[in-house]
């Protein structure tokens, strides 16, 4: 599949988002609601969107609209690389979360990262996840072309290796549908618009009631 990534994740709203991560997790839960927390960068905190348009409050409601209890809380920060996503996972993800939609590395990718380096980080994330009784769904990403092929080869493989390795659902291309199709883009081009984030929801929904149906049961 052909497409040019032109978005880009500015960290200058870094603070502003954390401030809003941590008003979700305020929010009195249900004790029998399944906890999701959205950990990525700006795809998942909602870069430019308005309240009820980010992906981790339109998974929630199509989720709830489906018949699933459960509360979706956004743990995005733009900017994000797989190194700052290691360094907050901890404080990030609250005890009492049952499932982690792990979102990282297109920054990672934009920069010419080494995609070893995004595969150790990712890979530490996994395993402090599940060492601490939290199931994860990775949502993978795609090389740009212009980074050339030895380069895209060696960052794909990364996510299919990763989910064989820990046992976790992999959801292959988190902007499936959505990468280069202009009218589901924001105004600026580089973020999916809220139309973008439906059709992302749309097609990553199934995969995460499996994730959901997978969880440990009381």
């Amino acid at each position: 599949m052909a497409f040019k990534y032109t978005f880009l994740f500015p960290a200058s709203v870094w603070c502003a988002l954390v401030v809003g991560a941590m008003f979700s997790f305020a929010v009195p839960a249900r004790a029998d609601a399944v906890q999701i927390v959205g950990f990525g960068d700006s795809l998942m905190a909602g870069f430019g969107l308005g309240p009820g348009e980010g992906f981790t409050e339109q998974l929630q409601d199509a989720l709830r609209a489906s018949g699933h209890d459960v509360i979706v809380a956004n743990a995005g920060v733009s900017g994000d690389t797989s190194s700052g996503g290691l360094a907050r996972l901890d404080w990030s993800v609250p005890d009492g979360t049952d499932l982690v939609i792990l979102e990282l590395g297109a920054n990672d990718m934009l920069r010419g990262i080494d995609p070893a380096i995004v595969e150790k980080n990712l890979d530490e994330m996994i395993a402090r996840l599940k060492a601490r009784g939290i199931d994860v769904l990775l949502a993978g990403m795609v090389a740009a072309p212009n980074l050339g092929h030895a380069y895209g080869e060696a960052f794909g493989s990364l996510y299919p290796r990763l989910a064989q390795k820990h046992g976790v659902i992999l959801y292959p291309f988190f902007l499936d549908g959505v990468a280069a199709e202009q009218d589901l883009l924001s105004e600026d081009g580089m973020h999916p618009s809220a139309a973008g984030i439906r059709t992302i929801v749309g097609r990553i929904l199934s995969t995460v009631e499996k994730a959901i149906a997978a969880l440990p049961k009381d």
